[in-house]
């Protein structure tokens, strides 16, 4: 694993208050960069098989260290099994154990998702409410997970940010801090609105297919002229 080595930070990244600073030739840099990864990725759709925001929100929440494709396996007959957020909420756990087991943490997971349904019963009607702060009020949903729904359920945008984003963003010098929140929040500085969810998403599929982790797939980047990491490879 590549080890990066500590850069100062620029003058005209947000201040530890909070406080935005970004310049004209920043934002203007954040685009050229959509635009490429829009070239590479014309449809920025999220990979976790969902039919409505019960659906991904259950999904979403069973994704945490697991791959979508073997959540979607999952997912299959767990959808059928618990159509609704009344069916979560009254679930056998030992019987949801062993259904979710193949994602991981899967004690957890169970009971993540009973006391979700439950909320989602006693608060919201048995339905998922459409707004960040009812959304993270729910066991198990942050602002990552909220997002995730907002954007892609309830046409809101909303900027995504999981480990590939972060990966993504960091290396693109798009923002210079670890922390999901101050990413989130230059992110928004630098894009216009109307790009966060699929600006987001195309982020983080990038992370995943071809800025990956450890071994960076740099000879099939569509913003390789625009990346500055130093762990870059030639091509």
């Amino acid at each position: 694993m590549t080890v990066l080595r500590s850069k100062p930070r620029p003058a005209s990244w947000p201040s530890r208050s909070g406080a935005h600073r970004i310049t004209r030739p920043q934002k203007q840099r954040a685009l050229r960069i959509l635009r490429k990864l829009a070239h590479a990725i014309p449809r920025p759709v999220v990979e976790l098989d969902h039919g409505n925001p019960l659906q991904l929100l259950v999904a979403t929440i069973l994704s945490a260290q697991c791959t979508d494709q073997r959540v979607n396996q999952v997912t299959r007959l767990l959808f059928s099994r618990y159509p609704s957020a009344g069916d979560y909420a009254t679930a056998d756990v030992r019987e949801l154990e062993s259904l979710v087991r193949p994602t991981g943490f899967y004690k957890s997971k169970a009971r993540r998702l009973i006391a979700c349904g439950r909320a989602l019963v006693e608060r919201f009607g048995g339905r998922v409410p459409g707004t960040m702060e009812e959304l993270v009020t729910l066991p198990g949903v942050g602002r990552k997970t909220a997002n995730v729904i907002l954007g892609a359920c309830f046409d809101t945008a909303a900027v995504i940010v999981d480990t590939h984003v972060a990966r993504v963003a960091q290396r693109l010098e798009l923002a210079d801090s670890p922390d999901p929140d101050r990413i989130e929040s230059t992110l928004q500085a630098l894009w216009p609105e109307r790009l966060w969810t699929s600006g987001s998403q195309r982020l983080l599929l990038h992370g995943r297919y071809v800025c990956l982790a450890r071994k960076p797939q740099c000879e099939r980047c569509a913003v390789y002229a625009e990346c500055r990491w130093e762990g870059k490879r030639g091509r």
